[in-house]
């Protein structure tokens, strides 16, 4: 899906897409929620010992912002990162692509993987 809001939540609805690439410079760092969709939550949709895996690509500007918050059907999660941490602030001129790997472990409990990667 091609997006071109630069602030505020994204709503990633698994549902009807795998990858979001955000067209116009990041204006602000974003909370992601991952969903099914506005109606189904991710937790209905997938079921214990599944995972689903996703991209969003976050063109920036001079002046670089990251996803900073994550949620799944609107609580809080912690991602685990690759390399250890999480990302403190994206990447000027560049194209931020973040991959996330979301594994359901039980009723509405998940383990996420995440990554960034800057492309020139």
């Amino acid at each position: 899906t091609a997006q071109t809001s630069t602030t505020g939540t994204i709503n990633f609805d698994f549902l009807t897409q795998a990858i979001e690439n955000y067209t116009a410079n990041q204006t602000a760092n974003r909370t992601i929620n991952f969903r099914g969709d506005g109606s189904t939550t991710l937790n209905a949709t997938m079921a214990i010992g599944q995972s689903m895996t996703c991209s969003i690509i976050m063109k920036q500007g001079t002046t670089a912002y990251y996803l900073n918050a994550y949620q799944i059907d609107g609580s809080t999660v912690t991602p685990e990162w690759s390399g250890g941490s999480a990302p403190s602030a994206g990447n000027a001129s560049s194209l931020d692509v973040y991959t996330f790997t979301i594994i359901k472990t039980a009723d509405a409990t998940f383990t996420v993987l995440a990554s960034q990667s800057q492309y020139a």
